[in-house]
């Protein structure tokens, strides 16, 4: 200090002094510690969410007091890169970046401990980026990685009734993310589904909106959820929908219309047996005797009694479509019901009247009436079912008929001869 009073009364400004105060102090820093010093900035990037405030780490080590050195914040990938730029204990704003004006800031109080780090406010999605905190008198420098990102609620809906696997199609939908997300669907056990490819819209704000839908068919609980994920925002939203056991239409019965085949398959069978049997019957005429006429009536009563088996099984299987036929029709009618009670008691309770016109609301209808409809179109698959088994048991006892009759006949013509 004396020295400095010796150079003050020499004639020298104040101005001059300070410049030589601190330019001296920098020199003693870079002489006795500047080996030493090293800014250390975060070992893993900042996440942050949109809007919100953020601090960007970087201090000096050992920590010395910075609040009358330079340093700078920058962009490199900016065009000017400076975002905030510090000098002789002030903020300097010249140059800088116009995205940041008003929204940086460094603590005075945390400078006086070596700590630099930068706070940005209002944090917006171009803000991602890689920012570098630099001592140029030191020529040292850190960097910090700033991801922003934001996430949404996802909304599941249904889609519509897939036929095929007589099944139903969700549809789950979540708008407002950053970075782009992925879309997993799970069932009531927490087992991942196979799902189609999801859909990604990026939207004018940078936002992306992600949409998926899965075909699921009816399980114990028909419970299933929609998780919507970002890893590098440690981000994850979950929605979960029950789906009502009356959305599942229920299968075609396989069985029905495999057993429907078989008869006609054995009616033809049969048809062939008994010309063979009028074959052996012509034969018995030219070559008669009493082990032929045996053998002959053997294998009428057999085929008769198959005949007979297979009448039983068609009633059986008619009584069975039969009953299917009443389900469904328990269904239709149940479905119907169901859905004029919501719309009756929304208007009775008072609750809002938008949501019977809502999107939602219509969307749910549309799904009851292509319920409805697979619902009518199985009722008249299986009504088909029972017209058919009702002509193939007419078909079958007619075949015993003139089976019988055929037997009668030719045994009396046997018996004339």
């Amino acid at each position: 200090m004396m020295h400095l009073k010796r150079l003050s009364k020499s004639g020298l400004t104040a101005l001059s002094v300070s410049v030589f105060y601190h330019t001296a102090v920098l020199l003693l820093l870079t002489h006795c510690c500047g080996a030493q010093l090293q800014v250390v900035g975060p070992l893993q990037p900042v996440i942050v969410t949109l809007g919100e405030d953020i601090i960007l780490p970087c201090r000096l080590e050992p920590a010395v007091d910075a609040a009358g050195m330079t340093f700078e914040w920058a962009r490199p990938d900016l065009n000017p890169r400076f975002v905030h730029v510090w000098h002789e204990h002030q903020n300097l704003h010249v140059n800088q970046h116009p995205s940041y004006k008003g929204r940086t800031s460094v603590s005075v109080n945390q400078l006086k401990q070596g700590d630099v780090s930068l706070k940005l406010s209002k944090v917006k999605l171009s803000d991602s980026g890689t920012y570098r905190c630099y001592f140029p008198d030191l020529d040292k420098d850190s960097t910090a990685q700033l991801v922003v990102g934001t996430a949404s609620q996802a909304v599941i809906s249904l889609a519509g009734i897939d036929k095929a696997s007589r099944g139903v199609v969700l549809q789950c939908e979540s708008a407002g993310w950053h970075p782009e997300p992925e879309v997993l669907w799970l069932d009531g056990e927490g087992k991942l589904l196979s799902a189609g490819p999801t859909e990604t819209v990026r939207g004018p704000d940078d936002l992306y909106t992600v949409s998926s839908r899965v075909t699921v068919e009816k399980r114990h609980s028909n419970s299933f959820t929609c998780r919507v994920q970002q890893r590098n925002i440690n981000q994850t939203t979950e929605t979960h929908i029950q789906v009502p056991d009356d959305l599942f239409v229920a299968p075609c019965s396989s069985a029905a219309c495999i057993s429907i085949s078989l008869v006609a398959c054995f009616i033809c069978v049969a048809a062939v047996g008994f010309a063979a049997w009028k074959w052996r019957q012509n034969k018995i005429k030219t070559s008669p005797g009493e082990a032929q006429r045996l053998m002959a009536e053997e294998e009428h009563k057999n085929m008769v009694d198959a005949l007979m088996k297979q009448m039983e099984g068609l009633k059986e299987q008619r009584d069975k479509l039969n009953s299917q036929k009443t389900k469904m029709e328990e269904l239709v009618e149940d479905s119907e019901t169901k859905l004029q009670s919501v719309e009756r008691d929304l208007r009775e309770k008072g609750e809002d009247k938008g949501f019977i016109s809502s999107p939602g609301f219509i969307k749910l209808k549309e799904i009851i009436s292509q319920n409805k409809q697979s619902l009518n179109d199985r009722l008249m698959e299986l009504e088909t079912l029972v017209l058919d088994t009702e002509k193939l048991l007419l078909m079958t006892e007619g075949v015993i008929v003139r089976t019988t009759e055929k037997k009668r006949e030719s045994e009396n013509h046997t018996d004339k001869t």
